[in-house]
């Protein structure tokens, strides 16, 4: 492997040569000031004027040199000037100066240099087949090439943070035993115009002499963004790059054995160009893992941990929906950095599920005084949310209510734990959550005749699902099945929706708010009913909760058991 390019920054440069510049003018050049008689007779005193040019009105003298120049020789300054000039150009980079710049900064790992293989991807199957086929191609390349097969130039790999996009690729890397050519899209991208094209030429040039390679360009919508959006120009710097890339990827011959992959968690914002068979020929979608991946994934990262006897993961998988490989990673740090804590000889199922509660409501904040009227307050509403749960055939089950202040506002809640992973939900099931949704807020009113801002997350949620019923799902009667979509979202991402033109009159617009009142009125009417009907229940959990602050499902279920 190549000595790494030492990193050249045209900013360092200009601060250190300006830096210089003011040094030499002021500290090194002349200049002249007026003093008093009294005053140079001082300096001549103490002999710190070296001669003297004496005129009819005017003494001029020179004092000895300050500074630098009053404490080194004068050779020995020089020698300090000339080094710190080579100090600058050796930082300028060993390729000799501004034509540095246009060198790919990609990192090359050879064989297991990452320390990563398959073994250690897991809950991703189907993706991982696929990249274990180009790894295999490049093992035994005359073993597709003998029926015709052309292997895939460029495979991209799209999904959610967190994922495993690269630790996939790091993954390859590891197990292929050819050069890993890893960069991030936004390395191409300079101040420069034209230096983004030049590294491009010059990866490609590189994974072409070491070939069989694989190049990696980890977040690729930063280069690969779809030309012509949102550009006040019309085409700039990174449209060059993307260019250039398109031009390389289409240049060079599979036969050789160099092979593309990408990563990215915005594919919808690609340009069409760059997703076309012959360049990127594969998309690999990598979703969250289900409840048999999550398991597997907890597997491999408790591998290195001690785990106490009986620990059934299984269970930890369950209560762990929605969550990706690295959040996983993070679940069984925090749990084996509690129990050492802790001073514990293993790791146990209360350290997962603190850590569990830490990462999905937030650290516990045991500073925060609430008064009792507070308390008493979420107390009731905590307990609402947990009553209408426990109440309809097509929630999910309550799996522990609590009551101790976490992270930045929340003073309570309620964890619920689906039975299964789903992937499809009727307009029953989505009623009994608008239902539970709205539990906590009828408990205030039933008990206190008043409300709270507590319920304002809830509401909003509320009001989001009741819109996307008649918005998207068509689960209007009045409406029909006709669809009113808000702008596409991004596939992976959570971010804020672009302002758009709304493609319905405001008669239209009338309907679908009359339709939304709708559906939430009929849900606080359920849930007031409900929570009347189970207006003693509802007492004895809440006292239950202001006693204890934490409530399991055990209790929770002897609790209604004893009630019913």
């Amino acid at each position: 492997m190549e000595p790494k390019q030492q990193k050249f920054s045209v900013g360092y440069f200009i601060a250190a040569l300006v830096v210089l510049l003011l040094l030499q003018s002021f500290l090194f050049a002349p200049h002249r000031e007026n003093l008093s008689y009294s005053e140079f007779k001082m300096l001549v005193k103490k002999g710190k004027v070296t001669d003297l040019v004496l005129d009819k009105q005017v003494i001029t003298g020179t004092l000895a040199p300050g500074g630098l120049e009053g404490l080194l020789p004068k050779e020995k300054l020089e020698a300090l000037k000339r080094g710190l000039w080579a100090l600058l150009v050796r930082r300028m980079g060993p390729q000799g100066g501004l034509m540095a710049i246009g060198k790919s900064k990609a990192k090359v790992y050879v064989e297991r240099s990452t320390g990563v293989t398959f073994e250690d991807v897991a809950g991703i199957d189907e993706a991982r087949g696929e990249l274990e086929e180009i790894v295999d191609f490049l093992r035994q390349p005359d073993r597709y090439r003998r029926l015709g097969g052309k292997i895939p130039k460029g495979v991209l790999l799209a999904g959610a943070p967190g994922t495993g996009k690269t630790l996939l690729a790091k993954a390859v890397a590891g197990e292929a035993g050819v050069p890993f050519f890893s960069l991030s899209g936004s390395d191409f991208v300079e101040m420069f115009v034209g230096v983004g094209a030049a590294r491009v030429r010059d990866l490609f040039a590189q994974a072409q002499q070491k070939a069989p390679s694989i190049v990696f360009i980890d977040e690729l919508d930063a280069l690969g963004k779809a030309r012509g959006v949102n550009v006040v120009g019309g085409h700039d710097e990174r449209e060059q790059t993307l260019n250039q890339l398109l031009a390389e990827m289409d240049g060079f011959d599979t036969e050789k054995g160099v092979i593309i992959l990408a990563a990215t968690n915005r594919p919808e914002i690609l340009d069409p160009a760059l997703l076309r068979p012959g360049r990127f020929d594969r998309q690999v979608v990598i979703d969250r893992p289900d409840l048999r991946g999550r398991e597997k994934i907890l597997r491999v990262h408790t591998r290195q941990v001690t785990l106490a006897p009986g620990l059934d993961l299984a269970q930890i998988a369950a209560r762990t929906p929605g969550f990706v490989g690295a959040d996983l990673a993070n679940l069984v740090n925090e749990a084996a950095l509690r129990a050492a804590r802790d001073g514990k000889a293993a790791v146990d199922a209360a350290d997962f599920d603190a850590a569990i509660d830490r990462i999905v409501a937030g650290l516990e904040r045991k500073s925060r005084v609430i008064n009792p009227k507070e308390k008493e307050i979420v107390a009731y509403h905590e307990a609402g949310h947990a009553l209408v749960a426990e109440s309809r055939p097509r929630a999910d089950r309550v799996a522990k209510i609590s009551i101790i202040p976490r992270g930045v506002a929340a003073l309570g809640y309620t964890q619920q734990q689906p039975t299964e992973d789903r992937y499809l939900m009727t307009r029953a099931e989505l009623l009994d959550r608008l239902d539970v949704l709205l539990g906590g807020r009828v408990a205030e009113e039933l008990v206190f005749g008043d409300v709270s801002t507590g319920a304002q997350d809830d509401l909003q949620r509320a009001t989001d699902i009741a819109r996307h019923m008649i918005t998207r799902y068509s689960m209007s009667e009045t409406l029909g099945l006709a669809t009113f979509e808000e702008p596409r979202q991004a596939l992976f991402l959570k971010v804020p929706a672009s302002p758009h033109v709304r493609e319905y009159s405001e008669r239209t617009a009338e309907a679908i708010d009359g339709e939304i009142q709708s559906l939430l009125g009929a849900a606080h009417r359920r849930v007031r009913d409900t929570l009347t009907a189970k207006r003693a229940t509802l007492e004895r959990l809440a006292k239950l909760l202001i006693e204890r602050e934490v409530v399991d499902r055990a209790t929770l279920v002897g609790l209604l058991r004893e009630s019913a």
